[in-house]
């Protein structure tokens, strides 16, 4: 009877645990096991807060139920893991009740919560790009013309000017209207809606493209690039120019965040395991990343919500869009940009492609892609 129990635990979609009055473990099933990272074997016989931690989120809660004698319920708790980050869990303790012994020991329900999460993320940060898009064509709209007047006039002045002084001004405002001219045509980007040239693209390809263009910039001799990539990675469908603007800016993000001090920037490639992208059907696919990892001073948890705006930036030299523009051309390749910073310790970015035959390609304006359950 046992066996039958622990095999329609093991169906299920939900972690289950169910402890006895002590605490011991006597039933714990195997998406449980996956998300409490306990090994495959069953831990029966074990007490949870051995197994875990007493600290572990699941642990206080569910003593905090044995403390109480009321069931609880706690929607998109963090839950760490040793080579992750954090995955959301919903997490639900309930009191057993026995007819004769009346309420013994616990029973705790988990559900993970990544996928409905990373779908959330993806509609807002979407609808964050159409907003983009709106304010860009607005720009475009009420400065452009009044900026192609000012830089007209001021060549005129330029070319009357009877002095270097009032020369130098005229040629100051053809300089800075054209620097504002650019500053609109990079967010235009949001609103063009540029299709893209899909060739067939070996990710290295662009990758090593990159490396010889770093290695012609100034200011970063101190910083050692290291690449592990896999070379049995298959040749996509991609624009080549566009994946090369997206790894040359988030290169040279983390480059400047390491200026001023020796540093590591490590570029990684290889197939997405426990994150891959959801095709518009429902069904996971192959997903190649691209990882551009750093151990510089990492990015305050304040601020982290705002990276993706366009013109914020932390940086004394920058206009604000290199992750904005990264991002959008990430999203219109179907895949998807994630950032992963600890302070003190660095920044980790992940690009994630699908990886499919151009034929079968999803629709690239459709939030299709959430992290997909192994």
């Amino acid at each position: 009877m046992k066996s039958d129990l622990q095999g329609i635990l093991d169906a299920l979609l939900d972690g289950v645990i169910v402890l006895d009055e002590n605490g011991v473990i006597e039933f714990l099933n195997t998406e449980a096991s996956r998300l409490l990272e306990l090994p495959d074997e069953s831990p029966s016989g074990e007490c949870l807060v051995e197994a875990l931690d007493a600290n572990h989120p699941v642990c206080e809660i569910a003593e905090h139920v044995r403390r109480t004698g009321r069931s609880s319920i706690h929607d998109e708790v963090e839950i760490p893991r040793r080579l992750a980050q954090s995955t959301p869990v919903d997490i639900a303790v309930s009191i057993r009740a026995e007819e004769k012994r009346g309420p013994s020991g616990l029973v705790i329900a988990l559900r993970d919560r990544s996928a409905s999460q990373s779908l959330r993320e993806e509609i807002h940060e979407r609808e964050r790009q159409e907003s983009y898009g709106h304010i860009a064509a607005g720009i475009a709209h009420e400065v452009k013309n009044p900026l192609g007047g000012i830089r007209g006039a001021a060549e005129l002045l330029s070319m009357r000017a009877n002095d270097d002084r009032a020369r130098k001004a005229a040629d100051l405002i053809v300089g800075e209207v054209d620097r504002i001219s650019g500053l609109v045509d990079e967010l235009m980007v949001f609103a063009s809606g540029d299709g893209l040239d899909l060739q067939s693209v070996n990710v290295h390809q662009p990758l090593d493209a990159l490396l010889d263009l770093l290695e012609m910039e100034k200011g970063h001799e101190e910083i050692e690039i290291k690449r592990h990539f896999d070379p049995s990675l298959p040749e996509f469908e991609a624009d080549p120019a566009r994946l090369q603007q997206i790894f040359l800016n988030l290169a040279r993000n983390a480059l400047q965040a390491m200026e001023g001090g020796p540093g590591i920037l490590t570029l990684s490639t290889g197939m997405s395991i426990e994150h891959r992208l959801i095709s518009a059907d429902g069904r996971p696919l192959p997903t190649i990343r691209v990882s551009f990892e750093d151990n510089g001073p990492g990015i305050p948890y304040a601020i982290r919500d705002r990276l993706a705006t366009p013109f914020f930036t932390t940086k004394q030299k920058g206009t604000g869009l290199g992750l904005s523009v990264s991002r959008h051309w990430t999203r219109r390749h179907g895949g998807r940009l994630r950032i992963e910073s600890v302070e003190g310790e660095g920044t980790r970015v992940d690009v994630d492609l699908p990886l499919v035959p151009f034929h079968s390609k999803p629709d690239l304006d459709t939030p299709s892609t959430q992290d997909a359950k192994q």
